[in-house]
């Protein structure tokens, strides 16, 4: 696999970060633009990743498929990679690398290993790693040998064991609480400046608890940007919680709060559009806001 030639899809913020450091580590990466939006081909061409045409042509060349998007597309990826295996006659190694919870992946493998191929589930916790060099792929499944080759090639790769779903519910559990929390925060804001305490509630937070206000501060302005993508990945660590019997209510709760920032004006930018001087006062009060348009719907 020294030589092996990676497809990302799809190259959107980590994606390509993902695949311009397999890049500058000697590795052929290619990627379908088809159907895609100006920003995926500038991230595309950021990444140096090659567009060599549709699903097809990408089955037809790669030895394996890092399949990054929204969880949300990740089932009809996988069909369609699956389908493309099928007409092609080509099997390359599918990994799964989205946030979806164990039962999703197992849902969802079907797809790759009917058509012949290698399915590893994958789950990555950190920052791209083109930003980071922290960024780490966890890993499961009968076989995953084809991730294990690229361990130290910009980002870490830990094997969790031969059962698929493993990797998945690890990213589950991780951003459960990450964004579990930053949507907790946003929630107590919330509900502060529903009831005209925010000012004071944000004094107290400075008298006893700075760590988190000035964790509030640095996360609850700038959340608009990813809301939309997230909603989804909440959902399924929802779904994750309750497969292990556990209260998905939290991360319900968590869906429902992207979804609202999604409907504010700030869900428009993108990470690199972003409006760095926003405080979050004046990001509380716009939620505040496409939250009375709602009841006024």
């Amino acid at each position: 696999m020294s030589n092996a030639t990676i497809a990302i899809l799809m190259p959107g913020d980590m994606g390509h970060g993902v695949g311009l450091v397999l890049r500058q580590h000697g590795h052929e990466v290619i990627t379908s633009l088809v159907g895609r939006s100006e920003r995926s081909r500038k991230l595309s061409e950021a990444g140096q990743l090659k567009d060599v045409g549709d699903l097809d042509a990408v089955v037809s060349e790669a030895d394996v498929i890092l399949s990054i998007l929204p969880p949300t597309s990740a089932p009809k990826l996988a069909e369609d990679v699956g389908a493309a295996m099928v007409r092609t006659d080509k099997t390359p190694v599918y990994v799964d690398c989205n946030a979806i919870s164990p039962g999703t992946a197992t849902e969802l493998s079907i797809h790759i290993t009917n058509a012949g191929a290698t399915f590893i589930d994958a789950g990555i916790i950190g920052l791209a790693p083109n930003k980071s060099k922290s960024s780490r792929f966890y890993v499961s499944g009968p076989d995953t040998s084809a991730m294990e080759a690229l361990d130290g090639k910009g980002f870490e790769v830990i094997n969790l064991g031969p059962d698929i779903g493993q990797a998945s519910a690890m990213k589950m559990v991780y951003a459960g609480l990450t964004k579990g929390s930053w949507t907790l925060w946003t929630s107590v804001l919330l509900t502060a400046q529903q009831n005209n305490l925010l000012d004071p509630l944000i004094a107290e937070f400075e008298h006893s608890q700075d760590a988190n206000l000035a964790a509030m501060r640095s996360k609850v302005p700038f959340l608009p940007a990813d809301s939309s993508r997230w909603i989804g990945e909440m959902e399924e660590i929802s779904k994750t919680f309750r497969e292990a019997d556990v209260s998905g209510g939290f991360h319900d709760g968590a869906a429902w709060m992207f979804q609202l920032m999604s409907e504010t004006p700030f869900a428009s930018e993108t990470r690199e559009t972003l409006d760095t001087s926003r405080t979050l006062e004046d990001s509380v009060k716009a939620y505040a806001e496409a939250l009375a348009k709602r009841k006024d719907a």
